[in-house]
């Protein structure tokens, strides 16, 4: 069978005994047609990027899913449906993680990563020599 992860995203005004609710539902889908839900975890009530149906935060939960594509289609399908769910994505992997999901595992995650657009200390730009003082506006006049 193949290796699915599927992420989905709560409204913030669910209680955290609702979405464990959804995510119990999401993985009574999976195991009616034939498929098993390896792990799941509950990442939290999280900030969202940007606002989303006026939700300014949302619950992330991800299942670990071992099954065939017909259970992913109708996770997806009943997924679409219920209103507090605002967002999900489904992703097939070659084979799931193992121990705890990079979100979980803090130790990485504390180390904020260089970005695109972090500019480098003075010292570490190779790419153009510094610049020559200004002349000052005596200089210029002469």
């Amino acid at each position: 069978m193949a290796l699915y992860e599927h992420v989905f995203l709560a409204r913030q005004d669910l209680s955290q005994a609702q979405v464990d609710v959804l995510a119990a539902d999401a993985t009574k889908i999976i195991e009616d047609n034939q498929g098993k839900v390896v792990k799941t975890e509950t990442w939290g009530l999280r900030t969202l990027t940007y606002k989303i149906q006026k939700n300014r935060k949302a619950h992330f939960v991800m299942l670990e899913i071992d099954g065939p594509g017909d259970a992913v289609a109708e996770l997806e399908r009943q997924t679409r449906i219920n209103e507090d769910v605002i967002r999900y994505m489904t992703v097939r992997v070659d084979e799931h993680e193992k121990g705890p999901s990079v979100m979980m595992r803090k130790s990485e995650r504390s180390e904020r990563a260089p970005r695109f657009g972090d500019r480098p200390d003075r010292s570490e730009r190779g790419d153009r020599p510094d610049r020559a003082p200004r002349p000052s506006r005596e200089e210029e006049a002469v």
